[in-house]
């Protein structure tokens, strides 16, 4: 009797857990420039208002309450790492026909360990391939972005190409395998270049000395979104999905 009722109890769980089949569901997968930072994370480097957010993170707010994000991204991986590291196996074997999931790797393929390491038209190309095709095979919906710009000026005040041929690693696959692309590397680079060198350093994670314990000399990163650009990002993404007449894009605010 009491394993029947332990069955029926996770049987109960398992269904407050499923997704209501009139929503949509999107995943996403991809880096820090994406992923979530939990309430601990942001703690661990300079308390609960440290402003750095993934462009997912914040992607809640466009879109209405039919659509359910689960953002599986993961800062420090590349399209090697994530898939090596078990973090995509749970995605897939979640994604339902008809879902969404976005993929954005690129930053940390460049880096130059083996675990996280590939090359942009053969390893880097076939691990985005990968992901493309097993989300098809779910039924279920790829879109592709190119990764976020680094905020990096010459001296004449001009942004700086810093991912090269990853971008167009996944501007070709894009057309070759005629997946939706958003390419936030042409978004966020006219957006980085709109604001100048000094201004966008307002879309970054550029912090004062002194305004966290933990951070007594403040913080530049160049890489790393805030907040205020967090949400400039999303806008674009959302901007990008409404260009390409996606379906998922007539649930957006």
């Amino acid at each position: 009797m009491k394993k029947k009722l332990l069955l029926l109890c996770c049987a109960l769980v398992s269904l407050c857990f499923k997704d209501d089949p009139k929503n949509i569901t999107i995943y996403s997968i991809g880096d820090s420039t994406m992923c979530d930072f939990s309430e601990r994370y942001l703690s661990a480097f300079g308390g609960p208002n440290y402003p750095i957010r993934g462009w997912m993170q914040v992607m809640p707010q466009f879109f209405n309450d039919q659509v359910i994000i689960h953002n599986a991204a993961r800062s420090g991986r590349s399209s090697k790492s994530f898939r090596d590291e078990g973090f995509w196996k749970p995605v897939i074997d979640s994604v339902k026909p008809g879902d969404y999931v976005f993929i954005m790797f690129g930053g940390n393929d460049q880096k130059p360990d083996t675990l996280r390491h590939t090359e942009p038209f053969t390893t880097y190309r076939e691990n985005m391939m990968n992901y493309v095709k097993e989300v098809r095979a779910k039924g279920a919906n790829p879109v592709l972005f190119t990764s976020i710009v680094r905020r990096k000026f010459d001296k004449n005040g001009k942004l700086v190409d810093t991912y090269g041929d990853y971008v167009v690693a996944v501007r070709n696959l894009a057309k070759e395998m005629h997946v939706p692309m958003i390419d936030l590397y042409k978004k966020t680079g006219d957006l980085v270049q709109s604001y100048g060198p000094e201004e966008s350093k307002k879309l970054f994670l550029y912090i004062e000395p002194g305004k966290f314990t933990k951070l007594p000399n403040g913080k530049k990163d160049d890489s790393h979104l805030c907040i205020f650009g967090a949400t400039k990002v999303a806008a674009l993404a959302a901007e990008g999905l409404k260009e390409l007449k996606l379906p998922i894009a007539k649930y957006l605010k």
